[in-house]
């Protein structure tokens, strides 16, 4: 079984980091987070699993001078983005062409396609039927 751990920019939707691994833990989180600089003050969202509440997590959030925020227990929908893009993910790619049972080079070929054509094709209405990459870079 692999796990997805993954960051977006709210502002635009767009996956700015995230690591595939076979191991959900503390290093699989911690390695997404270092893949970028994330400007002092900036809020990170997420749900209350145990890599999320651990004191090594804390610990890397305040030397990056981020904002922890986490959704309530058994709450889903207060992380909608990302649950959504997440079943999103799945649904278009690994339950609709049957690939759950692939080895794991093809899934993680698949999601990393996936995640490229998101952020770089994926039109969204809510940034004016642009992709959030397109829209960032309008933005800046």
């Amino acid at each position: 079984m692999l796990y997805l751990s993954s960051i977006m920019d709210i502002y635009n939707g767009e996956i700015v980091a995230y690591k595939i691994d076979d191991k959900q833990d503390q290093r699989l989180v911690n390695d997404t987070l270092n893949q970028i600089d994330i400007p002092e003050g900036y809020i990170l969202h997420s749900d209350q699993g145990s890599v999320y509440t651990s004191y090594a997590y804390y610990q890397l959030c305040e030397e990056k001078s981020i904002i922890r925020s986490m959704s309530r227990k058994g709450t889903p929908a207060d992380n909608a983005p990302i649950e959504s893009f997440h079943s999103s993910l799945k649904s278009e790619t690994l339950y609709i062409n049957n690939q759950l049972n692939s080895s794991n080079h093809i899934v993680i070929d698949i999601v990393e396609k996936y995640i490229k054509n998101y952020n770089n094709n994926q039109i969204q209405q809510k940034l004016g039927y642009l992709s959030p990459v397109k829209y960032r870079e309008l933005a800046a």
